[in-house]
């Protein structure tokens, strides 16, 4: 327990002081006037109050990835507290507030329109595809994830219905991705994400009452699951929502577009990672319990249960009934909220790339209705084969963490050109990192070139050094583009 509460406290003083400096260096200017106000549209571009912001950007970035990868991050061992802490204050809330910042800074944009920006046009159309099917597989996992909750909540976790819950949760994407952002999703999310907050705030109170005996950091951070997957890299692609996520960079310019005043921005989207940061801290040390100290015993399960297993058997026995539908309730919507978002992003980074007004609701349809349909396709994949969800979560997490690195390289190449000397530190270090990462995981993963698995440091090393090598030969030549004023 004793360095599950200094991760707790760290996560803090990571905001108070790194988020402070991180926005220092930006440089949020209060008198621009944010895209909330010149393109105002009554559609997605809508000023909302700051707390609301805050709230929605919060559920939206949270999914199921701080829970469910935290869960499965734990069988790692001590080692998930310490990327959780340091994957969020220097590499997650960095990435998540300078794509926010941005994104205010060019009137809203979407990522691969912003990518595109700083990295060319050619990543730009790279980004695009890339961000699409990211946010389809988001889509695609974030309904049968709560799905799967719903039907054992039901007392029915067979197939039928199951997939009676899919067909509910896939018809209110297509309600909430085609209305005005505060028609439900100003109105509702907020409730949500305090339901998420109690479910958090419930289980750190149970657990100082129970106060078990946790694997310690300096007990060894050598990994305790399997011996297949070594802790890098796929630890970092496991945790993934809980430390830094590029599924955070389709999420954080829709915020953008409701945001009021710049000053705001440390606290909806810096602030809003390091709170995810303290979901996933919290069920990393109840799943420790669980999986390392008895816990699975304790509320009638096992060491082999699934994630949402784990998610429904200790909500339900540490805090009882009301409590456990209240936490359930919220680890149901976060990935139901999270899903509908995806599906907006993607509407409106196509529309941003073709030029299609989002006012008008035919033109809408013009683009969402494609989308869902290719969705549909993924759920058929998912529903007729007996593994499909484990695949496409498993790409998920690759794509996840790679969108994550030209998200940073971006943002890396905007401090460089706005000469404000090693201060594009902040974002090139966790870019080279990031990049070691996903080239070693699909490097050696069995869904990329399953090379040796003890090659992965190798791999790392050599990803990293490349990538260091082509940033300072292009550092040393480069040159201010008409294209990156902000507007």
């Amino acid at each position: 327990m004793i360095s599950f509460i200094l991760s707790f406290v760290a996560l803090i003083l990571g905001y108070i002081l790194y988020g402070k400096f991180v926005e220092k260096v930006f440089g949020p200017e209060p008198g621009r006037k944010t895209p909330a106000v010149t393109k105002a549209d009554g559609v997605d571009f809508i000023k909302m109050p700051s707390w609301k912001v805050f709230m929605i950007q919060f559920l939206n970035i949270a999914g199921t990835g701080p829970i469910f990868g935290a869960i499965m991050g734990a069988k790692f061992g001590p080692s998930a507290y310490l990327w959780i802490v340091f994957g969020c204050i220097f590499a997650g809330a960095v990435h998540d507030y300078m794509v926010g910042m941005l994104s205010v800074r060019h009137g809203g944009v979407g990522l691969p329109e912003l990518v595109g920006i700083y990295l060319g046009k050619g990543t730009k159309k790279v980004m695009l595809v890339f961000s699409v099917i990211l946010l389809l597989l988001v889509g695609t996992v974030f309904v049968y994830s709560p799905a799967l909750i719903l039907g054992d909540i039901a007392g029915d976790g067979g197939r039928n219905s199951i997939m009676l819950w899919v067909l509910i949760i896939f018809l209110y994407y297509i309600v909430a991705t085609l209305l005005p952002i505060d028609k439900i999703i100003g109105k509702i999310y907020p409730l949500f994400a305090f339901a998420l907050l109690f479910m958090a705030v419930s289980l750190m109170v149970v657990l100082f009452i129970k106060w078990p005996s946790l694997p310690e950091i300096w007990d060894g951070l050598g990994s305790r699951g399997p011996a297949d997957q070594p802790i890098f890299p796929c630890l970092f692609i496991t945790i993934a929502c809980g430390a830094i996520s590029g599924f955070h960079g389709t999420q954080s310019p829709l915020m953008a577009r409701c945001m009021e005043n710049e000053r705001e921005g440390r606290a909806i989207f810096y602030g809003s990672m390091i709170t995810e940061g303290i979901v996933a801290l919290v069920w990393a040390a109840v799943s420790s319990y669980f999986f390392f100290d008895g816990g699975a015993a304790e509320v009638g399960s096992t060491t082999a249960a699934a994630a949402p297993t784990v998610v429904t058997k200790v909500s339900e026995s540490w805090l009882g009934i009301v409590g456990g539908i209240l936490a359930i309730l919220g680890v149901v919507a976060a990935p139901i909220t999270s899903g509908d978002t995806a599906f907006r992003s993607s509407r409106l980074i196509i529309a941003d790339f073709l030029k299609i007004g989002q006012k008008d609701v035919k033109n809408r349809l013009i683009i969402a209705i494609p989308l869902f349909l290719a969705a549909t396709a993924l759920l058929w994949f998912n529903v007729a084969n007996e593994d499909g969800f484990n695949i496409i979560w498993r790409y998920f997490g690759w794509a996840n963490q790679t969108l994550a690195v030209f998200s940073l390289w971006a943002a890396t190449v905007y401090f460089v050109r706005k000469k404000s000397g090693l201060y594009y530190l902040i974002t090139f270090l966790p870019a080279v990192f990031m990049t070691a990462v996903v080239t070693t995981y699909i490097a050696i993963a069995k869904i990329g070139f399953n090379l040796p698995s003890t090659w992965n440091v190798a791999i790392g090393a050599s990803a990293a050094l490349i990538s260091v090598v082509l940033f300072y030969l292009w550092k040393g030549k480069r040159a201010t583009s008409p294209s990156e004023k902000e507007q």
